[in-house]
């Protein structure tokens, strides 16, 4: 609800202050005055464009505020947006204003806070409907009709169980694409990682097998210069030529002396040993040796097949890692994400079916929501014609186009018939009226504005009165084209819509304008040679007053035929 209006510089109100109570408050005043331009001020707010001819001569900037109490019925989805903009703070009360700067530069606030004048007008979308010259309201956007309807027709049930099959066969869909789309690059990628594996599985590789047939190659390649060193000192030990001895015989001579020496000095017993040892280690040395020298072999045959197994080895090894444990672990993982995409085909084949079998179910909830929804628009539609034919309209006619649109990937309705979807149904729903016998059905989007326009969008709230969660609504000059009569009827329509929310209304009729219950006269003054917008609020003889010169002047009779007026609104509220 709109509690409180802050207008400052804007067209020909140089600073107004508006303090608002729920029910009805009607605006009244000459032509001119100002009435309108405070809703336009109200519509800027909340986002309508912005004019540099709305700012007041001589200044440099026009601002606009209001403070709204944040209705219980749009709590939800008002702290929805202002969480996400960081903007919460007060839980009961919110802080709208927009600056218009002779700079043409536009300042939005929420809560004190600059934002963008989008988020103005999302918020603004919770709380205000705006009818007349700055068309601001919800009824004419076609988006929303369908939650109108759903709301007056109480689908709710029916339609939150078509959503959740929705959301089941979109997030089924969904994966389906991304597999599909994948499904030529894995065909691809299978080949590949399976030659891969084959070529790393017919190898058969052992951990370290590579540096021992490095070894091996080693010995191989120098199997005729090992032998040839092998002999050369076994000939050293043991041969010499027979003039000469060989050093196991001169390390021979040797111990011999050795042993004299000690046999005539025990002290040097020592010496004695360290020769025996030395004679040993030689003879065992030349054992070695020899038995080394009957290993060596020169094999041509095994020199090849150990080239080309480290051949094989250190191709593998470029390929797929710098080592044999390398190598092999990538083959692990090339046999994982084969198996992987192995399932993922078979994981299609199960998606399609998932697919195949939610499609015709969706139709089904889709069918059942729509016939709820064909019910319930036959009476919404009864019930506007009603509310028309009270509002002097009698030869109205509103109806709810049910738009189908035919798609082969659809779902299955009625044999072989097939629909487009939404996460609402199967159809778009807009709403159609006649205004005028001839005329045909039009969209309501489309109606030009003015009295029978206002009467439409009045009798629409006042049917839609306990499914529309907007709390504040503002009709500027519904009683555009209408008599004495009507303005009667429709001052009724309006006090009874404004039980369940705060209306706002600007009226030329005394007899529209009696139903008020908060009543505020707009005034034009000159004002140190200025044109400025006054505004006061009027009870008890001012607003008889008010209503009589709205009759033609301030006469007695048109005094008491203004408390008629007012008497006559009381009488007629009383017995509704």
């Amino acid at each position: 609800m709109l509690t409180e209006l802050r207008i400052k510089n804007f067209a020909i109100i140089n600073e107004l202050e508006l303090e608002f109570k729920p029910g009805l408050t009607v605006f009244t005043g000459e032509t001119g005055a100002g009435k309108s331009i405070i809703m336009g001020a109200l519509g800027m707010l909340l986002g309508n464009r912005a004019d540099m001819t709305d700012l007041r001569s001589g200044a440099e900037r026009a601002s606009v505020e209001a403070v709204f109490c944040i209705p219980a019925k749009v709590k939800k989805q008002v702290f929805a947006i202002l969480k996400r903009e960081a903007l919460l703070e007060d839980t009961d009360y919110l802080t709208l204003s927009r600056e218009l700067r002779r700079d043409r530069q536009n300042v939005a606030r929420v809560n004190g806070h600059r934002t963008s004048v989008s988020i103005l007008v999302e918020l603004g979308e919770c709380l205000v409907d705006i009818h007349g010259q700055f068309e601001h309201l919800s009824l004419m956007r076609v988006n929303q009709h369908i939650g109108l309807l759903d709301r007056y027709a109480d689908v709710g049930e029916a339609l939150a169980d078509y959503r959740k099959t929705y959301r089941e066969l979109q997030q089924t869909k969904q994966e389906l694409t991304k597999l599909r789309k994948s499904e030529y690059d894995n065909a691809q990628r299978s080949e590949l990682l399976a030659y891969q594996l084959n070529e790393i599985d017919m190898a058969n590789l052992a951990d370290g097998e590579d540096e021992e047939l490095k070894q091996e190659h080693k010995r191989l390649a120098n199997s005729e210069k090992l032998a040839e060193l092998s002999q050369i000192a076994l000939s050293l030990l043991d041969e010499a030529p027979p003039d000469q001895p060989t050093v196991t015989e001169l390390l021979g001579q040797i111990v011999d002396n050795i042993t004299n020496l000690t046999n005539t000095d025990p002290s040097q017993t020592a010496l004695s040993e360290k020769a025996n040892d030395l004679f040993e280690g030689i003879a065992e040395l030349a054992h070695d040796l020899h038995d080394y020298l009957n290993v060596i072999e020169f094999d041509p045959g095994r020199l090849a097949e150990v080239e080309e197994r480290l051949d094989v080895i250190r191709s593998l090894k470029r390929k797929y890692g710098q080592t044999i444990p390398e190598v092999l672990n990538y083959a692990e993982n090339a046999r994982a994400e084969l198996e992987t995409i192995t399932n993922s085909n078979a994981r299609i084949i199960e998606l399609e079916a998932i697919v195949e079998n939610l499609l015709p179910e969706l139709g089904a909830k889709g069918q059942l929501l729509t016939q709820r929804r064909q019910t319930g628009a036959e009476q919404m539609a009864a019930a506007l014609e009603k509310e028309l034919e009270d509002l002097r309209m009698a030869q109205a006619r509103f109806r709810v186009n049910f738009h189908q649109t035919p798609d082969p990937a659809g779902v299955p309705v009625d044999g072989n018939r097939r629909l487009a979807y939404t996460q609402d149904g199967l159809e778009e729903i807009e709403f159609m009226v006649e205004t005028n016998p001839g005329e045909g059905l039009k969209p309501l989007a489309k109606v030009a504005s003015g009295g029978e326009t206002s009467r439409l969008m009045l009798a629409l709230k006042q049917v839609l009165v306990n499914v529309d969660s907007i709390s504040t609504l503002v009709f500027d000059e519904i009683d555009q084209g209408i008599g004495g009569r009507v303005g009667t009827v429709v001052g009724h329509k309006l006090r009874l819509l404004a039980v369940e929310h705060q209306v706002l209304c600007i009226t030329h009729l005394p007899q529209l304008a009696g139903f008020g219950q908060q009543h505020f006269r707009v005034q034009k003054q000159i004002k140190d040679g200025r044109t400025v917008t006054q505004v006061g609020i009027l009870t008890g003889e001012e607003r008889q007053n008010e209503l009589a010169q709205m009759l033609g002047s301030t006469s007695e009779s048109n005094k008491q035929a203004a408390q008629e007026i007012l008497t006559r609104a009381d009488k007629i509220i009383e017995s509704s």
